[in-house]
């Protein structure tokens, strides 16, 4: 074997080598992330709290769970936000539940809004409109969804609610519950309706001022950040609720 021949070998190797050790670098870290999401799964799946004593369980009452529903998402008790979908568009949202909604030369909507509606007639969310969520059953029209408007007309709220999407829901959702945990805070993991994506829940034993809530959830993810610098908080969205005072 010649030098030439040799000197060919021998970038033949190091381009291989450079092959390699860039597929190891990028398999490292898609084992890393896997580890970290299987990390996330096994947390949620060790902490859950058990049921144990509990005051409402499955065989409980229909009377007994819609009061516990209502004890924590309790919001306006004079109007409650209905989800739609427009199976056309394929567009979905959230309005308030009006008795005179679509009615014939009363409803303005779409061109008058709501809140600007002179004939607004709220249906309050009384205790059958939360058994009919809590069944879904919304009879001819399809699923029934109702939503909760959290703020209170004196700026206050019973619960807050941290909002998360996107892939890394999961292992971002898990990272808050453990700031909350460090904190001595109970806080509760809920799946979206989506599947992809999950609600972190804190309830408070009285109404406080929302602007306390609020504050109290950005420095949970502030801390939440700087403690795991590595997670990005992408999927986070928002707070509910979303603001401190009613317009």
């Amino acid at each position: 074997m010649n030098a030439g021949s040799i000197t060919a070998e021998i970038s033949r190797v190091r381009d291989r080598l450079s092959r390699l050790e860039a597929e190891r670098i990028a398999l490292q870290g898609e084992l890393e992330a896997l580890e970290r999401q299987l990390d996330a799964v096994e947390r949620t799946r060790t902490e859950q709290v058990t049921l144990e004593g509990a005051a409402v369980v499955n065989s409980s009452s229909s009377q007994e769970k819609i009061d516990l529903f209502r004890s924590l998402f309790a919001g306006r008790s004079d109007v409650f936000p209905l989800r739609w979908e427009n199976r056309k568009t394929g567009r979905s949202g959230y309005s308030p539940a009006c008795f005179n909604e679509w009615a014939r030369g009363v409803c303005g909507k779409p061109a008058v809004k709501c809140s600007d509606c002179p004939h607004q007639s709220f249906i309050p969310p009384d205790d059958a409109i939360i058994e009919k969520h809590l069944r879904g059953d919304g009879g001819r029209n399809g699923d029934f969804v109702a939503g909760v408007y959290p703020l209170l007309p004196a700026d206050t709220c019973w619960f807050l609610a941290a909002d998360f999407d996107k892939a890394s829901w999961a292992e971002d959702a898990n990272a808050l519950l453990e700031a909350c945990r460090a904190k001595g805070i109970p806080a509760a993991l809920e799946r979206s309706r989506s599947g992809n994506g999950g609600h972190i829940w804190i309830f408070f034993s009285e109404p406080i001022p929302a602007r306390l809530a609020r504050q109290l959830g950005s420095v949970l993810i502030t801390e939440t950040m700087e403690r795991r610098p590595e997670i990005g908080f992408a999927s986070y969205d928002r707070l509910f609720p979303n603001q401190d005072t009613k317009p």
